[in-house]
């Protein structure tokens, strides 16, 4: 990945992608032929898992190299510490931002020089901070009612769709398009020659799942996967997980009405709209590489997409994240470059959506600071893969006001199992290799006592080692 000079950078993150979504990578319901040419250019990480399954710790994490528990942003809305994009600025990048960050503030720079903020596509609820983003200003200059729980309600059938609508008014007002538009516009209008970090925040597939019509006809035909919905299953799964379900049942969460006992109908026309979005996110990617190319600087250029958790879609009877299930905790995650050394390979180690950080900085030849924890996914990318592999990974979540059964839980990851604690004594373990959908939890088997005792061992010692390791990161943020 090496340049005579510093390549651009643009970092496409979408809003809540699970990792089931690419078809190139094995998943032949979906239709995404520009992210398909990506993996097929690029290198792709089959096994990156996020470190919070929630929007602003799991941002919060990637950009700043930390676990939560050691950056302090445990939950949506909370204020974020500094970003390491001030790196890059001070490595001589234009640093941009274009669409959603999640970052609270707002608007706070963190580094950037440029943002340009759209936020959650819903926001119309006054559990949320009040907040005009471009996006709402855009509604505005054109004289459209903004699509959001306030309007869908209106609908004899709001209560039957989980969350699943038709984008109605001009596309070009879609939020999914018009970021990415922004984003093209600002790549065919700025003047300067710096190199560029170029953050696309693209704000789907989260719901409300609004694709257009023509994106829907796409999957009408096609064969759609159903839900993970194993009764017996759902019935012990820990308290915790018992009432978050209960928590979206009775709360219509960035307008989803989640369904204890929903039709094979809704379930299935629930996922197909997501897809749809996701297809209309792929469209988007073939505007930004047009953009890229307008611009002369395509082959300088290092494309990387990713998302920043998963969607349960109804697995396991569960709404949107908030789990460690794998569909709110696994995600895509490509890195493409005109003159890769590796393309087409696919990783399937472990790693974390965290290294993006530390891998991005390298990239720029910019500073990686001491104290974060993730690790460069740098030697990946080249002709000769790494010799020394993450044997597991962790992921966290503080309890919140959705969930809000558990004060605190914590996921580890190796390659045959997954390992969930909640923090009141009780908690999940799944054996990956043979039971993939994580159907059987073996927490309570007496068989695998040992597996259980050894995991959560790892998880005290890897607190402990991350309070050594990001030991000055306190002194970094007084600064």
């Amino acid at each position: 990945m090496s340049r005579a000079r510093q390549p651009n950078i643009v970092f496409v993150i979408t809003d809540q992608q699970r990792y089931d979504t690419i078809a190139a990578l094995g998943h032949s319901h979906m239709v995404t032929p520009n992210l398909d040419r990506m993996v097929s250019e690029g290198v792709s990480f089959t096994n990156m898992y996020v470190t919070s399954p929630s929007c602003a710790p799991s941002r919060a994490s990637l950009f700043t190299g930390l676990y939560p528990h050691t950056n302090g942003v445990f939950r949506n809305d909370e204020r974020w510490p500094q970003t390491w994009v001030g790196q890059l600025a001070t490595a001589g990048y234009r640093c941009v931002n274009i669409g959603k960050m999640h970052t609270s503030p707002f608007e706070q720079a963190f580094g950037f020089h440029e943002r340009h903020v759209v936020e959650n596509k819903d926001r119309a609820t006054a559990r949320l901070p009040f907040y005009l983003d471009n996006w709402d200003k855009a509604f505005f200059a054109t004289g459209h009612e903004k699509p959001s729980r306030r309007t869908y309600c209106r609908r004899a059938d709001y209560r039957e769709r989980l969350g699943a609508f038709v984008w109605e008014l001009p596309e070009n007002l879609h939020s999914d398009v018009f970021v990415t538009d922004l984003a093209c516009d600002w790549l065919d209008t700025y003047p300067g020659k710096e190199p560029f970090f170029l953050e696309v925040g693209i704000p789907g597939p989260h719901p409300p799942y609004d694709p257009p019509a023509e994106y829907l006809d796409i999957y009408r035909d096609r064969e759609i996967p159903l839900p993970i919905r194993d009764q017996a299953a759902m019935d012990a799964q820990p308290s915790a997980l018992k009432e978050l379900r209960r928590q979206h049942v009775e709360v219509d969460h960035d307008a989803v009405v989640h369904l204890e006992n929903p039709s094979a109908e809704q379930l299935r026309r629930q996922r197909m709209h997501y897809y749809a979005n996701i297809t209309l996110i792929d469209g988007q990617m073939r505007k930004l590489f047009d953009a890229l190319e307008r611009r002369g600087v395509l082959d300088d250029t290092i494309v990387i997409f990713t998302s920043d958790h998963g969607d349960a879609l109804n697995d396991h009877g569960l709404s949107q994240k908030w789990s460690m299930y794998e569909g709110s905790a696994h995600v895509p995650a490509i890195v493409w470059s005109a003159r890769s050394a590796a393309a087409g390979r696919r990783v399937d180690d472990l790693v974390s959506l965290f290294d993006f950080g530390p891998t991005i900085l390298e990239m720029a030849g910019a500073e990686v600071p001491k104290y974060i924890e993730a690790q460069s996914l740098l030697p990946y990318l080249g002709a000769d893969e790494p010799a020394e592999r993450r044997a597991m990974i962790f992921a966290e979540h503080a309890g919140d006001r959705i969930l809000s059964g558990t004060q605190f839980m914590t996921m580890v990851r190796t390659p045959e199992w997954k390992l969930v604690y909640f923090v009141e004594g009780n908690g999940q373990l799944f054996d990956m290799q043979n039971d993939p959908d994580e159907i059987a939890d073996l927490w309570d088997d007496p068989n695998h006592a040992d597996t259980r005792q050894t995991l959560l061992m790892e998880i005290l010692n890897w607190r402990i080692r991350s309070s050594v390791v990001t030991q000055g990161w306190q002194f970094a943020a007084e600064r």
